[in-house]
């Protein structure tokens, strides 16, 4: 039913928030400018360039989240980073160990 009706409804809505249309002018405005679902988190971590690091870095996380720094929510989420980030470093490190044995 509502192919083609896009640029139409769009339209009607954009007029009905610029009448005055307290629930047209939010519809607009999320479309514009959505609520960031998400921000920036600010605590300190170790420097990560091995795994026992990442390890590190974790004790970090968790005690941030301990402390009430970060959400838990937010904590997973840098938890996850990590996680990610440690394996990519690991197999960083084999690539190097299996070269240098490759070289013998």
């Amino acid at each position: 039913m509502l192919e083609g009706e896009h640029e139409a409804l769009t339209r009607k809505a954009i007029d009905k928030a610029l009448e005055g249309d307290v629930t047209a002018l939010r519809l607009c405005l999320d479309r514009i400018a959505p609520a960031r679902r998400d921000a920036p988190v600010s605590f300190v971590l170790p420097p990560i360039a091995s795994a026992e690091d990442a390890v590190k870095a974790s004790s970090a996380i968790l005690a941030a989240v301990a402390a009430g720094e970060v959400t838990p929510d937010e904590g997973a989420r840098v938890m996850s980073l990590l996680t990610a980030h440690k394996a990519l470093v690991e197999t960083c490190d084999l690539e190097t160990r299996i070269a240098a044995l490759e070289a013998k």
